[in-house]
């Protein structure tokens, strides 16, 4: 968080502690912070700094061990056969109605593929059963290359994970 948003929830603070029951007018409230925040001095605003760069510190310290919860190089789930005919005949919708809305076109799209009879529906569904099978050959692959190449820091099984849990927590009370 920014110098400004810690001394817009110390407003927030302050005005709720003085105001417990009354509902906030956002704009007018944000306006009244922002009068504030510019006219005061460079001491009244170093605290705020202060806040901000220990919390940079704090989030700089915890995003070293950060790991995405999901693998980008992963392979990607693939299209149903329903999203396989919207690919289809959605520049078609666009071009008929040009103003329609994005939630429009899908209902459109929507209604569209329900009134679709199973004959005409299966060759999405033979397309998307022949995508989901590569699928599977894919992430069946890289799974198995992803075991066979496990980093030195990763756990082998869950006794060792148990144990970097317990590690990490006793670090936590530490600090």
């Amino acid at each position: 968080m920014s110098s400004y948003a810690f001394f817009v929830q110390t407003c927030r603070e302050e005005h709720k502690k003085k105001h417990p029951d009354s509902s906030v007018n956002f704009a007018e409230f944000s306006k009244k912070c922002f009068e504030r925040w510019k006219t005061m001095s460079a001491k009244e605003k170093s605290n705020f700094e202060d806040m901000a760069k220990s919390n940079k510190a704090r989030y700089d310290r915890e995003m070293k061990n950060y790991v995405p919860p999901k693998d980008p190089n992963a392979p990607k789930r693939p299209p149903s056969a329903f999203f396989l005919f919207c690919s289809e005949h959605r520049p078609k919708i666009k071009s008929e109605h040009p103003g329609l809305s994005i939630g429009d076109t899908a209902k459109k799209l929507g209604e569209m593929w329900s009134e679709q009879s199973a004959k005409d529906k299966q060759p999405y569904e033979q397309k998307a059963a022949k995508l989901k099978e590569k699928y599977e050959k894919d992430i069946a692959a890289y799974r198995a290359k992803g075991k066979s190449s496990k980093k030195k820091n990763e756990p082998e099984d869950e006794e060792e994970e148990e144990e970097e849990e317990d590690e990490d927590e006793e670090e936590e009370d530490e600090e």
